[in-house]
């Protein structure tokens, strides 16, 4: 069965979007996209060619100057539009998340594709409140785009990652090119359509799906790209800001994370672990936010393994079509012999599996599918501690006090998220204020969409979201009066 055959005609591409219209890639490639649930193809791509990032970048600059120019109202507008078309859309964009990622379906309404729109709407909300131009004694200081600006983005989280990116962009006034990553562009297609349909003018968005070494590397070192943000692995994005370098861009980088959840003395051990357990599993671990480091009290070490391992072995994992599924596959054979080298390298040092490992969960002897993990007996420095696994594996550590428990939540090279469970609010947010990383949630605090998102040390810098994320994506000039 072809990929053409074996999926929605919506999923069936070969071209790129440049200058507002479709057109074939230079070299004429494509690529299939595979199921990782079933192995099977279920669409094509185009995979383009240094070529082809050239013509979107000089098609992005040329429309720069009267989308920068336009109104913020009027671009605002323009916008809501997208919205609106992603809002029709909504159905088919769960379908493909479903089957170009394997996520659940539930996980892929909520986690990727709701929060996707709720993102683009809290960057049209923050964009109404920002002071575009002010006064400042006898200077006029004015905010605008920085002119082309490349997006570069991962498998994990395909439609929301796109929308963190250009939505924040697009409202600053900027002109984009988005590569959306190999292994899951078929969403990026459906969102390029609502942004045909809503009358973006020509050149202001484009599209080049292709291989990171090729398009973004072209991306990262062409002249006239004037930022570039890019999310991925911390090796890819030191690349990234490596090649930028030379021409002095602007350089926005979301990388790994190896998040704890700490749970304090006297806090609700039975909320917080199963909290934790499902923020580590979601999306089949597959979320640089993830809380993969779960430290308790010694006291309570026994009874948050045992509640750990319960909450693991209750999740359903199978086939992400099916509404009771709560794990689809990992994304990739390759992801999923990463994970389960982790598992066997960590096992094979002496930590201890409480549950799961490194083997395929019975009765799935096809796709890409990883056990949900729970794993101890690790010391701080040990590589399953250390290393951000991206799969279903949770690592349990206990501490002495809590000077402790801000060490080892501090003891990685890492600072994207994390939780803290305390026994009440206060008691939350004094240890919280202490943990080097970018987002903290304290006692089950829900996302905020308009709340800055991003990493300390490896994990990055630049932020995305609300008005920071219109922030990266803005020049600011004085006009002395």
């Amino acid at each position: 069965m072809s990929a053409r055959q074996a999926g929605r005609p919506e999923w069936a591409r070969s071209a790129v979007y440049i200058g507002g219209r479709w057109r074939e890639t230079a070299g004429g490639r494509t690529t299939e996209v595979e199921n990782p649930a079933t192995e099977a193809p279920v669409g094509t791509a185009a995979n383009a060619g240094a070529e082809d990032a050239d013509a979107a970048v000089s098609a992005a600059a040329a429309a720069f100057p009267s989308w920068s120019a336009m109104p913020p109202r009027e671009r605002l507008a323009v916008l809501g539009r997208v919205h609106t078309a992603l809002e029709r859309r909504r159905d088919l964009l769960v379908e493909t998340t479903v089957a170009e990622i394997g996520a659940p379906l539930r996980v892929a309404r909520e986690a990727h594709i709701d929060t996707g729109l709720d993102v683009l709407r809290a960057y049209l909300d923050a964009a109404a409140d920002l002071v575009w131009e002010e006064r400042v004694g006898n200077s006029l200081v004015l905010r605008e785009g920085i002119g082309v600006a490349a997006c570069v983005t991962p498998w994990n989280y395909p439609f929301y990652q796109v929308l963190a990116k250009i939505g924040g962009a697009l409202v600053a006034g900027a002109a984009v090119v988005l590569k959306p990553a190999e292994l899951t562009p078929l969403s990026a297609y459906l969102l390029t359509d609502a942004i045909d349909e809503a009358g973006v003018p020509p050149g202001v968005f484009n599209l080049v799906p292709g291989p990171g070494r090729v398009v973004g590397e072209a991306l990262a070192g062409h002249p006239d790209v004037d930022a570039i943000s890019f999310t991925g692995s911390t090796q890819v994005g030191a690349r990234v800001a490596a090649v930028a370098a030379a021409g002095i861009k602007r350089v926005s980088l979301e990388l790994g994370g190896k998040s704890a959840s700490v749970i304090l003395p006297g806090a609700d051990l039975e909320t917080a672990v199963r909290a934790s357990v499902d923020a580590a599993m979601l999306n089949s671990g597959q979320t640089c936010t993830a809380w993969t480091r779960l430290l308790v009290p010694r006291a309570d070490l026994d009874s948050a393994l045992r509640l750990a391992a319960a909450r693991a072995d209750a999740l359903v994992v199978g086939d992400p079509a099916r509404s009771e599924t709560d794990l689809g596959p990992v994304a990739s054979a390759s992801q999923r012999r990463t994970v389960a080298g982790f598992i066997e390298r960590a096992e094979a040092a002496g930590a201890r599996i409480v549950t799961g490992g490194a083997e395929r969960p019975a009765g799935l002897p096809r796709g890409h599918y990883v056990r949900p993990t729970v794993v101890t007996d690790v010391a701080p420095d040990a590589e399953i501690v250390q290393e951000e696994v991206f799969g279903p594996v949770l690592t349990v550590q206990p501490y002495d006090g809590v000077e402790e428990a801000v060490t080892l939540a501090n003891g990685t090279p890492y600072g994207l998220a994390g939780a803290v469970w305390g026994p009440d609010r206060d008691a939350a947010v004094a240890v919280a204020r202490r943990l080097r990383t970018g987002q903290v949630d304290v006692n089950g605090g829900a996302f905020n969409p308009a709340a800055p998102f991003g990493g300390y040390g490896r994990s990055g810098n630049g932020r995305e979201l609300g008005r920071w994320g219109i922030e990266e994506f803005l020049e600011t000039k004085a006009l002395q009066l």
